[in-house]
């Protein structure tokens, strides 16, 4: 990612006059927030061999952070397009990036009713029934899991997009986006099995 932005994209600088340099922000704080921290939060609480109070901390703190990252991501591109007055929401990978974003705050809990994010925080992370947690924590799981992939959707269709608007074919660039897609997905796939997987180790 950062190869890509710093040698082919001119850098990344959210207070920049080059719009460009500020719409780089975005994919590198989504990336870095919703991907990575993301898929290091589903591990810390599935495989390090920890506390369980120490593991649910960990797991909060990198959430928390993956938010806020997601949230300074979705203002630079906002900002961008302000800047070079484009119209915001138009496309298949703008649609899964508000959606991700939205259902990472809202968490689909207990038959359909939607509690804030910060209530399924209070949930989990301070002590209740045993009977409540192990009713909630399915769908909690389920989720992580899905807003995992959810998150990879919108960077992969967003590689897709920028690869066209730039018209790359068969460039250097070209190849680099299409080695970080797949990155991106194997990096995806490996977290979903270990979360999935742990439970046998």
């Amino acid at each position: 990612m950062l190869v890509w932005l710093l040698h082919y994209r001119g850098g990344i600088d959210y207070d920049s006059y080059d719009g460009y340099r500020v719409f780089n922000v975005h994919p590198f704080l989504m990336f870095c927030g919703f991907i990575f921290l993301s898929g290091e939060a589903m591990m810390v609480y599935k495989t390090v061999k920890a506390e369980h109070f120490v593991q649910k901390v960990a797991h909060m703190i990198l959430q928390l952070g993956a938010f806020v990252l997601g949230v300074v991501g979705i203002c630079a591109v906002f900002k961008f397009h302000d800047m070079q007055s484009i119209e915001d929401v138009y496309s298949l990978h703008s649609w899964i990036g508000i959606a991700t974003i939205s259902l990472f705050a809202l968490q689909v809990k207990q038959k359909t009713q939607k509690i804030p994010w910060v209530v399924g925080l209070f949930t989990f992370m301070f002590t209740q029934t045993q009977t409540t947690r192990a009713t909630l924590l399915p769908w909690h799981i389920c989720g992580g899991r899905t807003l995992l992939y959810m998150s990879i959707a919108a960077a992969l269709t967003g590689l897709m997009e920028k690869a066209t608007f730039m018209q790359l074919s068969h460039s250097r660039e070209a190849r680099l986006l299409n080695f970080l897609g797949l990155s991106i997905l194997l990096f995806g796939i490996f977290v979903d099995l270990s979360v999935a997987l742990a439970r046998y180790v």
